[in-house]
């Protein structure tokens, strides 16, 4: 027995005339929210107020980013927003000229600790390493102690 498998799921119904349901409801909003400015305000302040929300009503029908809708625009930015974010700061390293001002003015040189890594120990880690990723199931506990 066959079966029909629905082809084109991603692309939405046209319902009303050439828009789908999503598109009518941006519509219809924003023509709502422009009559409800224009009853109820002045026509300067209306039309001051009006321009905006249709423009996003606008924006958020025919408008798309990177073939994605304008909706996405919208919740990417409110997400960033309200999230919290973390900034790392990068030190910079000053220039010749003022880390030898810097240096002269407290009047002793400043000594730099660099460790070293002698050919041993690099070797030690790259084995300690090795041994980590590949972990002997015979040799080490289970997380349940068995």
């Amino acid at each position: 027995m066959r079966f029909q498998v629905p082809q084109f799921i991603e692309v939405e119904d046209k319902i009303f005339g050439p828009f789908t349901f999503k598109q009518f409801i941006y519509l219809a909003g924003g023509a709502g929210v422009c009559v409800v400015l224009f009853t109820f305000l002045p026509k300067f302040f209306a039309i001051l107020l009006g321009l905006p929300v249709a423009a996003l009503a606008l924006a958020l029908t025919f408008y798309k980013v990177n073939d994605k809708p304008f909706i996405n625009v919208v919740e990417a930015f409110f997400n960033y927003t309200i999230t919290n974010k973390l900034y790392v700061w990068k030190k910079t390293e000053n220039k010749p000229e003022e880390r030898a001002a810097s240096a002269q003015g407290s009047g002793e040189p400043r000594q730099i600790y660099v460790p070293k890594l002698s050919e041993s120990k690099l070797r030690d880690l790259t084995w300690s390493l090795d041994i980590k990723e590949n972990r002997n199931p015979v040799t080490q506990k289970d997380d349940d102690g068995l």
